[in-house]
């Protein structure tokens, strides 16, 4: 993929996306199928993981990715936010059910997957070595994972909501197959089935020529705790492999050309 630096991006016009380079992060990943199923064209702009990104920070505010920008608009991070400018932007069917109640449904089973204390949340912390010596505590990584909740005794803990919201999803995906549904809400594609597709990786990485990513990031997704794999239910995957077939689209690049 070809990443533009945010002084070749930051004057343009229309849809600038930062993505963190050679990195497949499942927001990131999500940001990218959304706009892509919405048939949104955009501009991939450089974010280096762990770096200062002074140039990002001074243009958007953000030192992380994904960050979207659109014209002169401000600049949004937050998985809502990106989700709603792909639906304002974008065009063809809806990634909102168009029932209230399913709408709020799909919606909910999104923030479990992408929000704070969702499964990308507590997946990113379980990955993290319970009996590893603590890290140079003022190291740029040691900085983010402080910031992002990791302290004593937290793997365990994030493994349980892994496994519990990993249980929560199958049992709803064979509850909507008893109902004659191959989707989590409804009977069309909505956002958490692009979100759980794409977070999904975090338990299950996709092939490495369908995800053309860094191969230690990918190496360190696969590994999981045996509460972790014994809730990562077959459908889960069967469900993934099926949206990004059918709806997303084979295969996604992250490294730099």
């Amino acid at each position: 993929m070809k990443y533009l630096s945010v002084a070749e991006a930051r004057p343009m016009s229309g849809l600038r996306l930062a993505l963190t380079v050679q990195t497949p992060g499942p927001w990131g990943l999500a940001a990218r199928a959304l706009f892509d199923i919405r048939k949104v064209a955009y501009v991939p702009v450089r974010q280096d993981v762990g770096a200062p990104n002074e140039e990002l920070v001074d243009w958007t505010g953000r030192r992380n990715a994904p960050v979207a920008v659109c014209d002169a608009e401000p600049a949004v991070d937050g998985w809502l936010e990106i989700l709603n400018l792909a639906e304002r932007l974008g065009s063809g069917a809806s990634l909102f059910p168009d029932d209230p109640v399913e709408r709020a449904l799909a919606v909910g089973l999104s923030a479990e997957i992408c929000g704070h204390e969702g499964f990308g949340w507590a997946r990113r912390l379980s990955m993290q070595p319970p009996g590893a010596p603590p890290p140079d505590p003022e190291s740029p990584q040691s900085k983010m994972m402080r910031a992002y909740g990791l302290r004593q005794g937290v793997v365990a803990e994030s493994d349980a909501r892994v496994a519990s919201i990993l249980k929560a999803f199958s049992a709803q995906l064979r509850r909507q197959r008893t109902a004659g549904s191959d989707y989590l809400v409804g009977d069309r594609l909505s956002c958490c089935d692009v979100h759980w597709a794409c977070f999904s990786i975090l338990a299950e990485p996709l092939p490495v020529e369908e995800c053309i990513a860094a191969e230690q990031m990918m190496a360190m997704f696969s590994g999981k705790s045996k509460a972790v794999a014994a809730a990562l239910d077959p459908i889960l995957i069967e469900h993934r492999d099926r949206i990004w077939r059918d709806h997303i689209g084979l295969p996604v690049d992250y490294l730099p050309s």
